[in-house]
């Protein structure tokens, strides 16, 4: 029989500590440009990519399409990102604009700071080694 206490072993439940630490991390040092980390990755990605299908940016961001959709409406209504048409009526694609661009270059040294500032906590060897594991978790046990 699990006991609660048992929790504190929870993979699921550590990652998801870790990743709230670091994220509230990432949006304080982001907090003068007006981004939190989530819309900074998701503007960060359309700025790389151009425009895409809300299924290709799911799959490259590993989120189910609904949360992401809600994800782009605050970035959307800010002009940041803007809908566009798809190759057919089923598809709903999205791209950044210029404005968008403009925050996101704007936000990008204060990201790099924060960053910075995580991988000197972490330590470079531990950095590294931490990001590779991600990765593999990622690709071990992704369903996407």
């Amino acid at each position: 029989m699990t006991k609660p206490m048992d929790v504190k072993n929870c993979t699921s439940f550590n990652l998801r500590k870790a990743a709230r630490v670091v994220t509230h991390q990432y949006d304080e040092m982001l907090k003068p440009s007006g981004l939190r980390s989530t819309q900074f990755s998701l503007l960060t990605v359309l700025s790389m990519g151009g425009t895409e299908t809300i299924s290709n940016l799911a799959h490259t961001l590993v989120m189910d399409r609904t949360t992401l959709t809600r994800n782009l409406k605050p970035l959307q209504s800010q002009g940041w990102v803007k809908r566009v048409p798809g190759e057919d009526r089923r598809t709903r694609s999205w791209t950044i604009t210029a404005q968008g661009r403009k925050v996101q270059a704007q936000a990008l040294p204060l990201w790099q700071k924060a960053q910075r500032q995580t991988i000197e906590q972490l330590t470079q060897k531990r950095w590294s080694s931490f990001l590779n594991h991600l990765f593999d978790i990622k690709d071990r046990l992704s369903s996407y």
